[in-house]
C-alpha cells in the first residue's frame, strides 16, 4: 500500500482543527477568561454528544460545550456572554430528552453541560432532605439531579415528592421548566406546583434565589418557562410520607364514553375513595405470548380478540398506594374503588408492585428496547392538552380516524384527565380554559429513513384540530414563528414577553425553542 501524502494529512489536520478550535465560526474573536476556557470543550465527540437531543430529528453542533462544577461558574459564563457585543446563545441540557431540539445551540452558541454540576465529590450533597420544618418535608435538589436519585435519596427518610413524570431518568431541572405530569396531576397538580424555592441565574448573569415571596415574578416565570428566563440549579421540593407497595390495575373498555366517564368519577372522588394514580392508554395491539406484558398469558387471546374486533382498546390504569399499616386492608378498599365501573367483563387486571418498581416502571421498557437497539431511534412525539368538551370530537377524528385507521402502532398512546385548578395560573405553563382538560400523548418512534412520515401524522394531528376548532394546548411545545407562539401563550402571551425582557433582555437564553430567536 503506497504511505499517505504528507501534504494531504496536513490539511486535513488543519481541517479538523478548524472546526473545533475555539476560533471558528461566528466566535472567532472571542477570548474567554481562563476560568470560563477551563471548563470548555471542543473536542469533536463532546460537541456529537450535544449536538442530538431524544427525539433524533434535529441535530446543531454548538460552538463549545461548558462544564460547571458550581452555579457561580454558570453565572460567570452568562455575565461573560451578556457582555459581548454580540452575544453567544446558551442551551442549558441535562438529559436531553427533548424531541425537536429544544437544548440544542449552533455555532452561535454553548450548550452548558448540567450533568457536570456538583463534580464527582459533590454529588451526594446535591440532594439534602429535611424532615422538619415550618413548610413540611422537603428537599434541596440540584437541578442536574434524575428524579430516580430523588426518590432513592429521600424514600430513605420515608418521604418523596407527590408529584411525578412517567419516566424518572430526566433531570429536575429539565421537568420544572416544562411543567411535569404524570397520573398523580390530578390531585396534586403538575410538579411546578410543588416547589418551594428555586435558585437560579438568570440571563443578566444574576444569581437569586427565588420563591412566592420572595422574587415571586421570576419563580413563576421559571415554572414552565421552557428555559427562557434562567437557569435553574437548585429547587427546594415539597415531600410527604412515601408507600412502600401499589397495587397496580388496568381496566379494559372498548365504549370511548364508559372509559372517560369512569376516568372523571375516580379523580372527583374525596381522597379516601380515590387512585393515587390514573391515566389511560390506547391498545391497538398485544402480542399474545408475551411473557412480559401486564396481561396473563391465559387472557391474552381474549384480549387480541377485543383489539381485533374494535381496532382501539382503551386500558384505565390506575395504582392504590399502601405500606405495612394499610396491607391487611387495601384489597377491600380496591375493591370499594373499582365498584360499579363499566369496564368490559372479566378484562381487570390486578399487579402487586413496590412503590420504586411502579413508579420507574418505564426504565424497565428502556432497558428492554435497549437490547434490541430500539431506544435510540427517532421520536416524533406529540403532546396535547384536550379540553373536556370536545373529546369525543377529538375520539373520532383523531384516535379513530387517524391512529387506527392508518394503524399506527408503534409507539404509546396516552390519554387521561385532570383539573385546571390544580396548575397555578401564575406560572407560564399554559393550558385549556377548561375546569376538566385531558393529555394526549403520541409516543411515537420510527426509523432513521421515515421519521419525517412518521411526524407527518402529527402535523395532521395538529390540522384535525384547528380545523374541527379543537383547541387544544401543545404540551412540551414545538412552533417555528411567533405568530404561533404568541398563538400558544394567547392570553399569558404579553406577561411572558415582558418577562422575558426583565430577566434576559438579550435573549441569550434556550435559543433551541424558537420563542425568540425564530
Amino acid at each position: 500500500m503506497d504511505a499517505p501524502n504528507p501534504f494531504l494529512l496536513i490539511i486535513f489536520t488543519c481541517f479538523l482543527f478548524l472546526q473545533n478550535a475555539p476560533f471558528f465560526g461566528v466566535a472567532f474573536s472571542v477570548a474567554f477568561p481562563k476560568a470560563i476556557s477551563d471548563k470548555l470543550k471542543y473536542d469533536l465527540q463532546t460537541i456529537s454528544l450535544a449536538s442530538k437531543d431524544y427525539g433524533l430529528m434535529v441535530q446543531h453542533n454548538p460552538y463549545a460545550v461548558f462544564f460547571p462544577v458550581t452555579g457561580h461558574d454558570v453565572a460567570g459564563l452568562i455575565r461573560f456572554m451578556y457582555m459581548l457585543p454580540v452575544p453567544l446563545h446558551i442551551a442549558a441540557r441535562g438529559q436531553g430528552h427533548c424531541v425537536r431540539g429544544q437544548a440544542l445551540v449552533d455555532q452561535n452558541g454553548v450548550v452548558v453541560n448540567m450533568t457536570s454540576l456538583g463534580g464527582l465529590r459533590q454529588k451526594t450533597s446535591r440532594i439534602v432532605v429535611t424532615t422538619t420544618s415550618p413548610l413540611g418535608p422537603y428537599a434541596d435538589v440540584g437541578a442536574e439531579q434524575l428524579w430516580i436519585d430523588v426518590l432513592h435519596a429521600t424514600t430513605q427518610k420515608g418521604l418523596s415528592p407527590v408529584s411525578w413524570v412517567d419516566y424518572l431518568h430526566i433531570t429536575v431541572g429539565g421537568t420544572l421548566s416544562n411543567a411535569g405530569i404524570s397520573g398523580q396531576t390530578f390531585r396534586f397538580g403538575p410538579q411546578i406546583n410543588n416547589v418551594y424555592e428555586l435558585d437560579v441565574i438568570t440571563g443578566k448573569g444574576e444569581s437569586l434565589t427565588c420563591s412566592p415571596t420572595n422574587n415571586p415574578e421570576l419563580f413563576y416565570s421559571l415554572l414552565g418557562g421552557l428555559g427562557q428566563f434562567g437557569i435553574i440549579t437548585r429547587a427546594r421540593i415539597a415531600l410527604a410520607p412515601t408507600p412502600t407497595r401499589v397495587k397496580w390495575v388496568r381496566m379494559l373498555y372498548t365504549n370511548f364514553s364508559s372509559f372517560t366517564s369512569d376516568q372523571e368519577s375516580l379523580i372527583s372522588r374525596d381522597p379516601s375513595n380515590a387512585p393515587d394514580y390514573l391515566e389511560g392508554l390506547l391498545l391497538l395491539q398485544l402480542n399474545a405470548g408475551d411473557k412480559s406484558s401486564f396481561y396473563p398469558l391465559p387472557d391474552q387471546p381474549k384480549i387480541s380478540s377485543l383489539v381485533s374486533q374494535y381496532g382501539i382498546v382503551y386500558v384505565l390504569e390506575l395504582v392504590k398506594y399502601y405500606d405495612q399499616h394499610s396491607s391487611s386492608s387495601v384489597d377491600q378498599e380496591l375493591e370499594t374503588l373499582l365498584g360499579g365501573l363499566k369496564f368490559e367483563a372479566g378484562m381487570k387486571f390486578v399487579k402487586d408492585a413496590s412503590y420504586e418498581e411502579f413508579l420507574d416502571r418505564v426504565h424497565t421498557d428502556e432497558v428492554a428496547l435497549r437490547a434490541l437497539g430500539l431506544w435510540e431511534v427517532p421520536h416524533p412525539w406529540i403532546n396535547l392538552f384536550v379540553p373536556k368538551s370536545r373529546i369525543a370530537d377529538f375520539d373520532s377524528g383523531v384516535f379513530r380516524g387517524i391512529i387506527q385507521k392508518r394503524n399506527l402502532t408503534s409507539g404509546v398512546f396516552l390519554f387521561y384527565p385532570m383539573f385546571k385548578n390544580k396548575w397555578d395560573e401564575r406560572t407560564s405553563a399554559v393550558i385549556p380554559d377548561e375546569e376538566v382538560f385531558y393529555a394526549a400523548g403520541f409516543l411515537l418512534s420510527s426509523g432513521f429513513k421515515d421519521w419525517e412520515t412518521v411526524d407527518g401524522h402529527g402535523r395532521d394531528i395538529l390540522k384535525f384540530c384547528e380545523e374541527a376548532g379543537i383547541e387544544v394546548k401543545q404540551y412540551l411545545p414545538h412552533f417555528e414563528t411567533e405568530k404561533d407562539w404568541i398563538n400558544h401563550f394567547g392570553r399569558k402571551w404579553s406577561v411572558f414577553r415582558q418577562r422575558k425582557s426583565m430577566f434576559d433582555p438579550k435573549h441569550l437564553l434556550s435559543p433551541g425553542q424558537k420563542i425568540f430567536n425564530v
